[in-house]
């Protein structure tokens, strides 16, 4: 690390430790409320898919979904002149999904190299957060909709998508709510479904409940392989593809069975989600951040180690069909 980077890497660690309260960064502390909020912001600021989706603090480590659905209807009318009694209905339906928020390591390391190569810059404090978040960002969405299991040690080596962090969307929807996934379905010439369009009006009138059926924020989430370029052109500002960055959500200009179809990176291959973006979200635990700063001069290099208690939820399974193992002719 040259000697002017090494001025800007000790003022970072002075800003951090002052924004925390506490006397040095380079000793575990609870990350303070105000810097946990504006982290959070950043991270979610990174990936157009997370702004899409909610982003909630919880006060208690496990617990009940908030219920941010309306998942049933509440008119009706009542005969009180006798024995009847009005009976609230509560639409949210809270209650439908537990959580419990796992610890998720989020550990950066820069090299040196990368800190001198910052240096020159006004806000070289920014580049090192902004690195961070977008680290974060990506691998939030890698796990939601490819965790299946939190490993009291995960293995890169053999979960390359982080298949072992945390619990994610996908899963939970496999294990409570399985009468609402179609597996192994054939599209062609000989298949149960003609075309993609017919499987997906199927399945939302099969899997759906019938009174989110007609939604109109309701979209088909896929990754990249269903959603071939060639027959379902992106859309995109920009006169090409060039210049979209990992973590976006890109919309197709086609329709699949009448709703907009969204590629969301990460995504499994040769699968579809129906539900609203909102209708995901991943619940953090409230004052339970943790973090550390060390150099690490051994590996020429400057560690960053961040933890986060966090959960996957589905708000309202009633409002979700997942098709997995399709196949094309």
């Amino acid at each position: 690390m040259r000697n002017d980077t090494r001025k800007k890497f000790n003022h970072s660690l002075a800003k951090v430790a002052e924004l925390n309260g506490v006397e040095s960064a380079q000793v575990q502390f609870t990350v303070a409320p105000a810097p946990a909020q504006k982290m959070e912001e950043k991270i979610q600021a990174s990936s157009e898919f997370l702004q899409k989706i909610n982003i909630i603090p919880v006060d208690a480590q496990t617990g009940e979904a908030i219920g941010l659905s309306v998942n049933s209807t509440i008119a009706g009318r009542t005969d009180t002149s006798g024995n009847g009694e009005r009976t609230p209905t509560d639409p949210t339906g809270l209650g439908a999904d537990k959580y419990e928020c796992k610890q998720t390591n989020f550990d950066v390391a820069i090299p040196y190299a990368k800190l001198d190569a910052w240096a020159p810059f006004a806000d070289f404090h920014q580049r090192w957060t902004n690195a961070v978040a977008k680290a974060i960002a990506l691998d939030r969405i890698m796990i939601g909709f490819n965790g299946t299991s939190a490993a009291a040690t995960t293995d890169r080596s053999t979960n390359a998508k982080l298949q072992d962090v945390n619990i994610g969307w996908l899963q939970k929807i496999r294990t409570n709510a399985a009468d609402r996934v179609m597996t192994t379905v054939t599209v062609g010439a000989t298949g149960a479904y003609k075309n993609l369009d017919a499987l997906v009006v199927d399945a939302v009138n099969e899997l759906i409940d019938e009174v989110h059926q007609d939604d109109t924020d309701l979209v088909v989430i896929c990754g990249r392989s269903l959603l071939a370029d060639k027959n379902f052109p992106i859309v995109n500002d920009a006169s090409d593809n060039t210049n979209v960055l990992a973590g976006q959500v890109l919309l197709s200009q086609k329709q699949i069975g009448g709703l907009p179809a969204a590629r969301v990176p990460h995504f499994p291959d040769n699968a579809l989600l129906i539900t609203s973006f909102d209708n995901l979200s991943i619940y953090y635990q409230k004052d339970a951040k943790r973090r550390y700063i060390q150099e690490k001069p051994s590996k020429n290099r400057i560690e960053d180690y961040q933890s986060s208690n966090e959960a996957y939820v589905i708000e309202a399974y009633e409002k979700v069909a997942l098709v997995e193992g399709i196949t094309i002719e």
